[in-house]
């Protein structure tokens, strides 16, 4: 680790810590939020956590951290050794989204290379009116490089996630890019409402999981449902007694793509706000209690609402063949994207939130 400490007092603070199993991670801190990112497995967001109810609102997996050491898979198929690696919080998806594929003379696995890479990191200020950190990997199936900058700021609820992606290689690349953040309990729960600027979703078009509202690949009015005469508001966040599993994808947002996630109960919610010039849709998740067999067991109550470039959840190549949604690099080409995640305090839910993190409430 290198550090370029501003060596004054402020309430902002990045700082080394190692989490159970030996795992490395930066912390960055503010009045307002703490974020915990592992440097080794991903840059994984953690933990991320509104201090002024003590509450990590992101999910964990119920096998928890892995032990920080480079073990070969105990599996051939990089899903199942994906998902034994996975600890819950928020995952960068890159170069491939969802199933696996043969591209350019390589498998791309699941869920992409970049979410099981180690990152370097410097702390660019450690402490004062803004705390920042720097992260970066360079990927071995394909030649692209990830740069992160990430930082809090005194006195705003707000982390900012500033990326840029390279093409490195000598040959133009297609690829998949997105952010897989999962919510969990105690935040998620039944008096928790879904708001967002997206105006239509569409269902996976294979997948049919148990209890899903959604009829495989129609497209619905978010955010009401039918099924076989069932409605569904899927703005509503069932509880944990109401089974369901579902996926699929949003999409018809303005210039800035956002949601909010409140819990009414609680009176606060986190959202997520970005650039649908590079992400143009959002997955939606729900694995609530329904799965039996690998890898849920019935056990899992989670959400995910995720910031992509294309969709379905199939793989580069399914997502070329279907809907032509991938994005492109040409040799040297540089892609660049800011994502504001935000806490804010309502009991209503919020309206709007643009692209500097500023949250619109909602009336009622």
């Amino acid at each position: 680790m290198k550090s370029n400490d501003a060596s004054f007092s402020g309430s902002c603070f990045a700082e080394e810590v190692m989490l159970p199993r030996s795992n490395r991670a930066i912390r960055l801190e503010n009045e307002f939020l703490s974020a915990t990112v592992l440097v080794d497995k991903g840059a994984d967001i953690y933990q991320l956590i509104y201090k002024p109810q003590n509450m990590d609102v992101l999910w964990k997996s119920p096998w928890g951290l892995r032990p920080a050491v480079n073990n070969y898979p105990s599996t051939f198929r990089s899903e199942h050794a994906w998902l034994e690696v996975y600890e819950g919080g928020w995952q960068e998806i890159f170069p491939n989204g969802g199933d696996a594929c043969d591209y350019r003379g390589v498998e791309l696995n699941f869920h992409g290379e970049a979410s099981l890479s180690v990152w370097d990191y410097w702390i660019v200020q450690s402490r004062g009116a803004k705390a920042e950190i720097y992260l970066s990997t360079r990927l071995r199936r394909s030649p692209f490089r990830l740069e992160r900058r990430m930082s809090v700021e005194a006195g705003k609820p707000t982390l900012s996630i500033q990326e840029k992606i390279t093409n490195e290689g000598g040959e133009s690349l297609e690829f998949m890019w997105g952010h897989h953040p999962a919510f969990g309990a105690p935040f998620l729960g039944p008096d928790c409402r879904v708001d967002t600027g997206a105006s239509t979703l569409v269902a996976d078009d294979r997948f049919d999981g148990p209890a899903n509202p959604l009829q495989p690949g129609q497209s619905y009015a978010w955010p009401q449902a039918t099924r076989e005469g069932q409605s569904a508001d899927l703005s509503l966040v069932p509880g944990k007694d109401s089974p369901r599993h579902t996926l699929a994808y949003l999409s018809g947002f303005d210039a800035d793509g956002w949601y909010g996630i409140t819990n009414t109960r609680l009176g606060f919610g986190v959202g997520l706000v970005w650039p649908t010039s590079i992400f143009p849709h959002a997955w939606f998740w729900q694995e609530m209690h329904a799965s039996s067999g690998f890898p849920w067991y019935k056990s899992a109550y989670v959400m995910a609402l995720e910031p992509f470039s294309s969709f379905p959840s199939q793989g580069l190549q399914n997502v070329k063949a279907k809907t032509g949604t991938q994005r492109e690099l040409q040799p040297g080409e540089v892609l660049e994207a800011e994502i504001q995640a935000v806490f804010y305090e309502s009991r209503t839910g919020v309206s709007h939130i643009d692209a500097a993190g500023n949250v619109q409430l909602r009336n009622r």
